[in-house]
């Protein structure tokens, strides 16, 4: 009788639904006491802070403090001498309580810490708090987008959005595109083409997706249409979930010229009659190349009437064959660091 029942579909929905109220409430309780805690170490932050500036301590009192604190809760972590400099560093950061609890106290601690090692400025922080939370970052993600600068390139490239889309989907736009990308998780030779720059982005195609940001989904590559009985091939299709539209992205490995906007503009007007549904916005068009001169980009876009953006971007440049052999290698470096160090050299 039990299998009976355990096998029958309204009890399979009832568990299905008795779980995921489950996780959902974990997932709150988790969040609530996330919460707590930054504002816990906010509030012991605060009063290290004041009484420093007030009796004029020193910071050996944080040693103090983290041994009697450990004495006193032998069970607890987090009250190390480290991390009570990072409580202190916190409630210098966030003077005001109304911050922490809108930002700061959304973001696990360890997220905390990164930021006030590697941001300076309020304006900054506040602006990976809240990237971090709206693309649901973790700790090493949040890490990588601040050491490839993103707050300086996010929303910077060149683009016609303004004139070409409505409000406020050419804002959403504006603020999606960054310039320059970085492809800093691939190496190229100098003297690789398009396709190999293709190839290598699809092959770190998460990492491709992390650096475009929340919301672009895959479509393709060499996206093929048949256009007055002739084929053309797009270099890599998306779509965007929250501009609903399609994305096309065409890469060039050499500096802007200003028919590929032209070719942009064909591509555009092809993808919005042949693949664009009713309810879709406007096709964008993304042209990413190894430099640009701005002015020209921009006397390219003055016209234009299809929305597109002009980027650059960078990645790592792979040693050219003929220079391999001239530069010592790894081994040969650490050999004369050990010579010049008095140790002799490994077998």
């Amino acid at each position: 009788m039990a299998d009976l029942i355990s096998n029958s579909k309204g009890y399979q929905d009832l568990l299905s639904l008795l779980k995921n109220r489950i996780r959902t409430a974990q997932v709150r309780a988790a969040l609530a006491v996330n919460r707590e805690l930054v504002l816990l170490y906010w509030g012991i932050g605060t009063e290290i802070l004041t009484r420093q500036q007030h009796e004029g301590w020193g910071t050996k009192v944080i040693d103090q403090l983290a041994k009697d604190l450990r004495n006193t809760f032998p069970d607890a972590r987090g009250f190390s001498p480290r991390n009570l400099k990072y409580m202190r560093a916190l409630a210098e950061a966030w003077p005001e309580e109304s911050i922490v609890q809108q930002a700061a106290a959304q973001l696990p601690w360890f997220h905390n810490c990164v930021l006030l090692d590697k941001v300076k400025t309020g304006p900054e922080r506040l602006w990976y708090i809240q990237q971090a939370i709206q693309n649901g970052w973790s700790r090493n993600v949040l890490v990588m987008q601040i050491d490839s600068g993103l707050y300086r390139r996010q929303g910077k490239a060149l683009t016609n959005f303004q004139a070409t889309l409505p409000q406020p989907q050419s804002d959403l736009a504006q603020q999606l595109i960054k310039d320059p990308y970085n492809f800093d998780f691939l190496t190229l030779a100098t003297e690789a083409q398009e396709r190999d720059l293709e190839r290598g982005l699809l092959a770190h195609l998460r990492l491709f997706l992390i650096e475009l940001g929340l919301g672009f989904a895959f479509v393709g590559n060499q996206v093929l249409l048949e256009v007055g009985g002739e084929d053309f091939k797009l270099d890599l299709l998306f779509y965007h979930l929250k501009l609903r539209c399609f994305v096309v992205v065409d890469l060039k490995m050499t500096p802007f010229k200003p028919e590929y906007a032209g070719k942009m503009n064909f591509y555009l007007s092809a993808v919005d009659d042949m693949l664009r549904h009713p309810d879709d916005k406007p096709s964008i068009g993304l042209i990413l190349c190894k430099t640009k001169n701005r002015i020209i980009a921009e006397y390219t876009l003055r016209n234009t009437a299809t929305p597109m953006s002009i980027s650059e971007f960078r990645h790592l440049e792979k040693l050219p064959e003929q220079l391999k052999g001239t530069l010592p290698t790894i081994e040969e470096i650490e050999a004369e660091l050990r010579k010049a160090e008095g140790g002799a050299p490994k077998p």
